[in-house]
């Protein structure tokens, strides 16, 4: 019997990813809308050209503490889906629109939510809690929650197959390296650690994110310069990390070449990234007690050998040695980088954020 056909709707801050996937691992139909289009009229059109799905898939980044598995959306999960778009309100709120379309264009289609914030669900508790006031801990839910759960996910899966291991016996450092970026110290297939807390605004150097920074900093800027809460945000969020540091560009693709042309800002920028990037890798290790391999995805994991190879030079400690020839060659596939004499292995894993979301809504319907 055939796989249903899944409609996969994968909403970012501005952009919106559409891949419809039967059988096999590569998509019936895809497109990529991004934000100078909309994204009623690319649905439609889109819809119009492709075979038609059974089922759909949705990716919202945060669930909270209420939705820690796939949810079946209806009218009832839509109201309890509102009621979380604070929580990150770059990204929940557009997710939902995108979900409003698709249940309007296909209202007899089923259609399911998944969650970022699901994989790190069960943490353990040292490891998800935050040491507060206990009368804010009471009042809210103040966790780490973690994200990019469903990259992380197909990453340490998609390793274990490269290596030929099962999931269940590996300890995996998963780097999911893009715009947004974060690690995770995945244990027998379960996240037990990551770097990203209650906001995505935690753990690594970004591209236009600060990262991990002192809260009183943020609170000694406030007082000395007048600045609002939504100001604050919107410069943690938007202006800050690479962009911040090199006064140039948030991408890898710009700010490396200049950093190696000479320019000392966008030098200091690449320098704190890895600096930030290896500490990070080691804290996850520690999590788990050591690690059996080192997993990069994301578009910078994926598409830069330079980052790679700087990440893991001052980690041999930890036995990652990259193998320069296999780091840049044969860009296009998943594969093992490490060099042979290196105690563990070092894998490259194309993000299908598509491929996780189908198999999580196929699992709520058989």
């Amino acid at each position: 019997m055939a796989e249903p056909r899944i409609l996969v709707v994968n909403a970012g801050s501005s952009s919106l990813k559409l891949r419809l996937l039967g059988d096999g691992e590569e998509p019936l139909a895809a497109r990529d809308l991004g934000p100078e289009e909309t994204w009623e009229q690319g649905l439609k059109e889109f819809l119009a050209d492709a075979p038609d799905p059974d089922l759909a898939g949705h990716r919202i980044v945060h669930g909270g503490e209420e939705f820690t598995k796939p949810v079946r959306l209806d009218d009832e999960a839509m109201e309890r889906l509102d009621r979380l778009a604070d929580l990150a309100p770059l990204h929940n709120p557009p997710a939902m629109r995108a979900i409003r379309i698709q249940r309007e264009l296909q209202p007899d289609i089923p259609a399911f939510a998944c969650f970022d914030t699901a994989f790190h669900s069960q943490m353990p508790d040292e490891a998800s809690t935050y040491a507060l006031p206990s009368s804010w801990a009471e009042r809210w839910p103040l966790k780490r929650f973690g994200f990019h759960g469903l990259s992380h996910a197909y990453c340490a899966r998609r390793a274990a197959a490269l290596l030929e291991r099962p999931p269940a016996e590996l300890r995996v450092v998963t780097a999911h390296l893009g715009a947004g970026a974060s690690l995770a110290a995945v244990s027998g297939g379960r996240s037990v650690d990551t770097t990203m807390g209650f906001t995505p605004l935690e753990g690594l150097v970004m591209a236009t994110r600060s990262g991990s920074l002192d809260p009183g900093l943020l609170l000694w800027v406030q007082r000395h310069g007048g600045i609002s809460a939504e100001q604050a945000e919107l410069a943690l969020d938007r202006e800050a990390g690479l962009l911040g540091l090199s006064g140039r560009s948030g991408d890898t693709r710009e700010v490396l070449p200049a950093a190696e042309a000479g320019d000392q800002k966008s030098a200091l920028a690449i320098a704190v990234y890895l600096h930030r990037l290896r500490a990070s890798i080691a804290a996850m290790a520690a999590a788990m007690g050591g690690l059996d391999a080192l997993a990069f995805t994301g578009g910078v994991g994926e598409g830069s050998a330079a980052i790679r190879v700087s990440a893991c030079k001052g980690l041999g400690f930890l036995g990652l040695e990259v193998d320069d020839e296999r780091n840049v060659s044969d860009e296009g596939h998943d594969r093992i980088i490490s060099a042979d004499d290196g105690d563990q292995p070092i894998v490259l894993v194309h993000a299908r954020e598509d491929l996780e979301i189908a198999a999580q809504v196929r699992s709520m319907t058989q």
